[in-house]
Order: structure tokens, then sequence, then C-alpha cells
């Protein structure tokens, strides 16, 4: 799964830039399951130094231009995979994909993860799509599509996973 086309066919919905679901978020289901931010455009991106993610517990997130560059993986959309809920989680995709928002607007929450993004100068503009799971845990389903997009990517992660 490479393209917003092959997320559609899996079952994957909404497709809300950062910015539509900043204004508004009450489209994203409050149930468990997976979500992707893509990253449309062909041009190279631009990697800030300061980013907006936010500074949880003191920790700066931001990383060097270097690391940035190293990490960016070319011929692809996806730029990060993220879980909500799961087996003694109760986390949803609304509260999760909140979290995830508030972090890129500068504020102190603790979801460092995927915080990459937001030393891209167009974050904004990513698109977050996501996919509720009724029958499956959304940490195994984001455990295979991180190995199945290595097995595509020379052994890479998406851009902003940090881990599998």
């Amino acid at each position: 799964m490479n393209k917003r086309k092959d997320l559609e066919v899996n079952g994957f919905v909404g497709f809300k830039t950062m910015q539509e679901l900043m204004a508004n978020n009450a489209c994203v289901p409050k149930e468990k399951g997976i979500y992707v931010v893509i990253r449309e455009s062909n041009n190279n991106p631009t990697f800030l130094i300061q980013g907006t993610g936010g500074f949880f517990k003191g920790s700066d997130p931001n990383v060097s231009i270097d690391v940035l560059k190293n990490e960016w993986v070319e011929d692809t959309d996806i730029i990060y995979i993220g879980k909500a809920g799961g087996a003694g989680i109760k986390a949803t995709l609304f509260s999760r994909i909140g979290q995830y928002l508030k972090f890129g607007q500068g504020k102190n929450i603790g979801h460092k993860g995927g915080r990459y993004i937001w030393q891209l100068s167009d974050s904004r503009s990513l698109i977050i799509c996501w996919k509720v799971l009724n029958n499956e845990d959304p940490k195994n389903v984001e455990y295979d599509m991180i190995q199945n997009f290595k097995q595509n990517h020379q052994g890479k992660r998406p851009f902003a996973n940090l881990k599998d």
C-alpha cells in the first residue's frame, strides 16, 4: 500500500487534511482502529529546524535536519502509520488523532510518536485517513502494515514511525 487508492480499496476513509481536522474533527470515529498520514505532494519536502510539535514534559520533539533527511522515504505517499485502542487500551481514533493534532499545534500533549511530521513545512496540508477495526487488534494491524511497508522500501519504516 503506497498510494491513496490502495488505502481506499483496503477500507480507509476520511482523507481530511490536518488543517481541516484541526478546525473540526467530529467526523473521526470514537472507535478503535488504525490511521495513516499521507503526503500527496510530489515536491521534495522542506524540513523546519523548529517544528510545531509540543514540548511534552519539557522534552524537545525536534530533531536535526540531517536526521529528517535520512529518515525520508522516497516513492510513497505514506509517511506515518498509527493505532488507537486495542486490548486493554481505551483510546479511540477520535481521541488519538485529536491528541496528535493538538501536539502538532504546540500543545503539551503526550503524542511524540510521529513527531517528525511537525517538522515538515507543509504539515497542515498532510492528509489523515482511518479505518475502524472491529475484530482486529490495532497494534497487530499497525505492526503488519509497517512490516509490509519495510518490505517494499529497503527495510525503512514510514518517515515518522520511530519504531516497529
